[in-house]
């Protein structure tokens, strides 16, 4: 077949991501140019937004996901289009059906006749000559079956009766039927739409997958079921607690809704023909042996990524808020790492985050030595100018949070500011080569401290080091495509530092690295190139750095700050390329460039369109003259801390109807986890985080948020915490369900639904 005639069928790829988006063809094939000439997404949505049409970074990153996919999908098509080719198969018809197919699944639906296989009872069938017995009968169900078979018989040929015959024409319709592009995608879609996932109990695993209670006897509609609960699902199924099955409710005891399709697709029907109740039996056949597994996967596969999509989703918008959490800024900070046995590891780091001491203090069981830590502590403190006490929130940590609120009582003349902060991800840092890299003297505990004290001055600076799925704020980031998920993060992660920018000049190279252009190996050698020759001056001067050539520059040179260097607009985030316009403004404006910088007043006066040309236009010019205003401003909010009640440290101090203070630790679909300072999240179910509707729990919480919370109920036994936002106060937490059978029974909507513990 020639290659015009495969390719005129094909469907346009930039017009098919223009219609799922809602943008134009022309915005898709320009950002699909950029994207060819090595274009990164942050760069694109700051710097092309005349090329693009004011493309943000979300949609940009869903249309790169999109061509992805279509482009594999591309090949994919040319791929099965050669190997039925190949075979001599390829027809006009399916040519065209091949061309037009817009999904992988469309595309397997279509190979699967040609597709090369094992050999079946099918095809055993057909190398017995069985394959025209199969034939006469579909075409006319009143031949005589018994007559027609025996013509078939053959010793040789290993057919030895007239049954043996008739058994592997059905083997061979079974198969045909369920090869039928058509027939498999309308059964997938009736299994879909009409089927339900089911779970039942493992006989003996009671006591063991007790997390997993509410699904012991549990069914719900694939359409209906939301990500977390087809999560919960599939792990108490993966963890061998769970026998999951896909069922389709039906009133016809006779034949199943699929049999009915199958009949319906091949005609068959009782008639009063020889054949007609062979046939039947046939279809049923099909649908037990070959679309009832097949269709079931599909579901469960379909429901599966829908899931993840969606758990990644959350993930991803949680780790957005915790990069984007705002910043102690430039103060002295003491890190602790709490611990009992082994002791709590203390930290000081400087206010640019470089380690000036450490210690070890042995304030709890069993050496108890309190008086010794507090004596630690002061004289660190006193020696360091310490102002922000950072303690991590793991074991022990309410109690060593005592421990520095009893050291600001007897000495108030430190001034000092503590603070509870998340230590997930500061144990797998502390571990990591890069770790061991910055710190190859220090013991591994130690370096847990350090990074607690960093991500109170810094949060996006220092958890950019840590792989993002062990940070712990999704959703079943275990369970879910670890690739898809990995990329997400990226995304997340490279927009996020490109959003606030970063100083060169202090800069980690895992900061770096992140920099729209730039990658590990670029990001070392810049730190290199600044650690011979002292901090960079210019943005120019970055060109120097090894295999930092003009493409990387391009694209990472309006991202990275030069803070007091040369030309003051190093420090903003406008770009190298766009200095002309500054220029023109400062000369049109009879102006130095320095004295433009700030003057809100007077920028506010300048038009954009005064100053845009065929190169900047308009957009490009509104976002310098803001820039000007405010010259490399930090997108984060301000720096605010929550103040954990005294007297309330474990879950045993809690009553219902407490208010306390809180800090939101996750967000999920079904609510948001907050920590009360008790060593154990409680959970604002969806239900309690506001006096009015709530559809999307970050449409009112974020990640870091500071919350006023009410005790609902507490569970001390399976560590469980009921906690409402709303405003009225603590009312009475319905109690768990018995899971039934009842399809609009939702294990999540009790509050100590079993999705807190799984986590």
């Amino acid at each position: 077949m020639p290659a015009k005639s495969r390719t005129s069928a094909a469907p346009s790829i930039a017009k098919l991501i223009a219609t799922e988006l809602g943008i134009t063809e022309r915005q898709v094939e320009t950002v699909i140019e950029l994207l060819g000439e090595g274009a990164t997404v942050p760069f694109i949505a700051r710097y092309r937004k005349e090329r693009t049409g004011g493309l943000d970074d979300t949609q940009l990153r869903n249309l790169a996901e999109r061509l992805d996919y279509l482009t594999e999908l591309a090949k994919r098509r040319e791929t099965i289009l050669d190997a039925i080719r190949q075979q001599d198969k390829l027809t006009p018809d399916l040519e065209r059906e091949i061309m037009a197919a817009t999904t992988k699944v469309a595309l397997k639906d279509l190979y699967a006749p040609y597709k090369q296989k094992r050999r079946t009872k099918a095809t055993i069938a057909k190398e017995a000559g069985l394959e025209p017995l199969a034939e006469r009968i579909l075409a006319n169900p009143a031949v005589a079956l018994e007559a027609e078979a025996k013509g078939f018989v053959s010793k040789k040929k290993g057919v030895e009766t007239p049954d043996a015959a008739l058994n592997g024409a059905r083997e061979i319709i079974v198969e045909k039927i369920a090869e039928t592009p058509r027939l498999t995608r309308k059964i997938r879609e009736t299994v879909w739409k009409q089927g339900k996932l089911g779970s039942s109990l493992v006989k003996g695993k009671e006591a063991e997958g007790a997390k997993f209670s509410d699904y012991f006897d549990f069914d719900e509609p694939f359409e209906k079921m939301p990500s977390h609960r087809a999560l919960a699902m599939l792990r108490g199924q993966k963890e061998g607690i769970l026998r999951i099955k896909v069922d389709v409710p039906h009133t016809d005891t006779r034949h199943h809704p699929a049999v009915r399709e199958i009949c319906s697709e091949f005609g068959f029907a009782k008639k009063g023909r020889t054949a007609d109740e062979w046939l039947m039996d046939t279809a049923e056949a099909a649908w037990k042996s070959k679309l009832e597994p097949s269709s079931s996967r599909e579901s469960i596969n379909r429901l599966k990524d829908s899931a993840d999509n969606e758990a990644i989703r959350v993930f991803s918008r949680n780790m957005k808020d915790l990069l984007m959490a705002a910043p102690a800024g430039h103060k002295v900070v003491m890190g602790i790492d709490p611990g009992i046995r082994t002791g709590c590891k203390v930290a000081i780091v400087d206010s640019t985050g470089k380690l000036m001491d450490t210690a070890t203090i042995y304030p709890h069981e069993p050496r108890k030595d309190w008086a010794g830590a507090l004596t630690t502590l002061a004289k660190l403190c006193k020696k360091h100018n310490v102002e922000l006490v950072s303690v991590g929130n793991g074991t022990a940590g309410r109690e060593t949070d005592k421990l520095v609120a009893d050291l600001s009582d007897k000495m108030p003349d430190l001034e000092l500011t503590r603070l509870m902060v998340s230590e997930a991800g500061a144990s797998v840092y502390s571990a990591s080569e890069l770790a061991a890299k910055e710190f190859p003297d220090l013991d591994v505990s130690i370096r847990g401290a350090v990074s607690i004290a960093r991500r109170l001055q810094d949060p996006l600076a220092e958890l950019v080091k840590i792989e993002p799925k062990a940070i712990g704020v999704g959703q079943y980031q275990h369970d879910v495509d670890q690739g898809q998920l990995a990329k997400s993060l990226n995304g997340v992660v490279e927009d996020c530092v490109n959003a606030v920018g970063v100083d060169v000049n202090t800069a980690s190279a895992s900061l770096l690295s992140r920099v729209a252009g730039l990658n590990a190996t670029i990001a070392e050698n810049i730190v290199a190139y600044r650690d011979k020759n002292g901090p960079f001056k210019s943005r120019s001067e970055l060109k120097k750095v090894p295999r930092l050539g003009p493409k990387a520059f391009e694209q990472a040179a309006g991202f990275l700050r030069i803070m007091d260097g040369k030309n003051p607009l190093d420090a903003s985030a406008v770009h190298p390329e766009a200095y002309p316009v500054v220029e023109r403004i400062a000369k049109q404006t009879g102006r130095k460039v320095a004295a433009l910088i700030g003057d809100k007043t007077f920028l506010s006066k300048l038009k954009a369109e005064d100053f845009a040309d065929d190169t900047f236009g308009v957009p490009t010019v509104k976002d310098i003259l803001s820039e000007l205003e405010k010259p490399g401003r930090d997108p984060r909010p301000e720096f605010k801390t929550a103040t954990f009640k005294d007297g309330i440290d474990t879950m045993n101090d809690l009553k219902p109807g407490m208010r306390l203070e809180g800090v939101v630790t996750n967000v999920t679909a079904f609510g948001a986890f907050v920590d009360i300072g008790v060593h154990q999240d409680g959970l604002v179910h969806i239900s309690e985080l506001a006096d009015t509707f709530v559809k999307d729990p970050h449409s009112v919480v974020k990640t870091g948020q500071v919350v006023n919370v009410v005790v609902l109920e507490v569970d001390v036994s399976r560590k469980r915490i009921a906690l409402s936002m709303k405003r009225q106060g603590a009312r009475p937490a319905a109690k768990p369900e018995k899971a039934s059978k009842a399809p609009d029974r939702k294990p999540s909507d009790s509050p100590f639904g079993v999705l807190a513990s799984l986590r």
